[in-house]
């Protein structure tokens, strides 16, 4: 896996999305994340039913530090999703990482292009590597804390709609395919026509 500085001779774009532009995908893309959450949410409710989360059985200072830990997580956890990108770009050769916030998404990106094979890790790192993490996590948690880390993870494997929505896309693209994210869009280049 390399990240290539230039895109070679002979590269012909073959696709664009930019979920900021494109609002067609962008609700595609955002409809494929509340169908997620909901899929996540029903059946775990019975599990532990979803009441747990705004119980006052622990008191009144719990409940709110409770909700006070879930919007810090958030935050945290939308840092650590980007950063985790961010190093797997890195670990690709990248030299430079762009990070930011658009105001609807966090991205990062670079002016790097990326094999298939390498931008299809690139966007599915985080969400494996945090999905492991934050279940394991959540196997530890008294009931009354299940809900608030159980967010993290929905928001972990919903948030990552986009990037589901793009290796499913690339999977289906020629295999010389040079990827060029540069944050909240992306540019496809290959030497085969697409199909």
């Amino acid at each position: 896996m390399k990240a290539l500085n230039t895109l070679p001779e002979g590269f012909n774009q073959i696709y664009e999305i930019d979920l900021q532009k494109d609002k067609k995908k962008s609700l595609l893309v955002n409809g494929l994340a509340i169908i997620i959450s909901v899929l996540m949410i029903v059946p775990m409710c019975f599990y532990i039913p979803i009441r747990e989360l705004f119980s006052f059985e622990y008191g009144f200072a719990q409940y709110f530090i409770r909700f006070g830990v879930l919007l810090g997580s958030i935050v945290v956890y939308m840092v650590l999703h980007e950063l985790v990108h961010g190093i797997t770009m890195k670990l690709c050769g990248t030299q430079k990482v762009k990070y930011g916030f658009t105001g609807l998404y966090a991205f990062a990106g670079s002016d790097d292009y990326y094999d298939k094979k390498s931008y299809i890790t690139i966007a599915l790192a985080p969400v494996i590597v945090w999905g492991v993490v934050i279940a394991v996590i959540n196997c530890f948690m008294p009931r009354e804390w299940f809900w608030v880390v159980y967010f993290i993870q929905i928001m972990n494997i919903s948030g990552a709609a986009g990037d589901m929505y793009v290796t499913v896309r690339f999977l289906k693209m020629p295999k010389d395919i040079l990827v060029h994210d540069h944050g909240v869009g992306m540019k496809v280049y290959s030497k085969t026509e697409e199909n």
